[in-house]
């Protein structure tokens, strides 16, 4: 999943300038947005984040927890 950063007015010309939305693409996100703010409008929009979710990942958040264990232990 992606997070996007939309910055938006709404339809009463309010700016708001960060709303953070996860989506697979940008149109998934902006679907969403519109869901939330009806007749919006697009100002800007920034990816915030692309991670994409493979199988190392698990050994790597293990790495982590390990890390964090160790920590508490000490």
């Amino acid at each position: 999943m992606v997070k996007f950063d939309f910055s938006i007015r709404t339809r009463s010309g309010q700016k708001v300038d960060s709303v953070a939305i996860m989506g697979r693409d940008q149109a998934d996100a902006e679907r969403k947005l519109v869901q939330m703010y009806r007749h919006c409008e697009v100002l800007r929009c920034d990816v915030l984040r692309t991670e994409a979710r493979l199988p190392g990942d698990k050994a790597r958040a293990a790495t982590s927890m390990e890390d964090l264990l160790t920590l508490i232990s000490k």
